[in-house]
């Protein structure tokens, strides 16, 4: 049975937690898109197409993920993209109430998508991209948070 699974998020920057989640992912499901959105919400440090560059150059040793940019309806992307999955990632306890009401309103909007959990390896459990971006910025040293590739953009953009 084939199953495709969207994971979608800001990934500004892309992490190893989002890359543990990825990985792990890419193992259960025969699909997984990466969908980068756009969230007008927020001042992403990174353009769009610079976060869909950063995590296609993080994901290219595996082969089945795909990497995309939205800018539309998460569950509007999803059907478009044929997966009957949405991945979320869980760090800690403050992460679920958000994400609980996400699934609710998703599967109102869509309710043959199914979202799944899935929590990242311990080591990576506190580690978010906004932490990651207030250290960069303070040009403290994020190496062992952030992949190379992405560590090195880090670099050139508070340089």
């Amino acid at each position: 049975m084939q199953i495709n699974a969207i994971y979608p998020g800001t990934f500004d920057p892309v992490t190893n937690g989002h890359l543990d989640i990825i990985a792990r992912a890419s193992k259960l499901y025969t699909k997984v898109i990466v969908a980068v959105a756009v969230n007008r919400g927020k001042s992403p440090l990174f353009t769009l197409e610079e976060r869909v560059e950063l995590v296609k150059s993080v994901t290219v040793e595996f082969c089945n993920i795909e990497v995309i940019g939205f800018d539309n309806l998460l569950v509007d992307c999803a059907q478009q993209q044929n997966a009957t999955v949405i991945l979320r990632g869980l760090r800690a306890v403050t992460d679920f109430e958000y994400e609980f009401q996400l699934a609710g309103m998703n599967r109102k909007l869509a309710p043959q998508l199914e979202t799944m959990f899935l929590t990242p390896a311990e080591q990576y459990e506190f580690i978010s991209s906004t932490m990651i971006r207030e250290i960069a910025q303070l040009k403290g040293n994020v190496s062992c948070f952030v992949p190379n590739a992405v560590n090195q953009r880090l670099i050139e953009k508070f340089n």
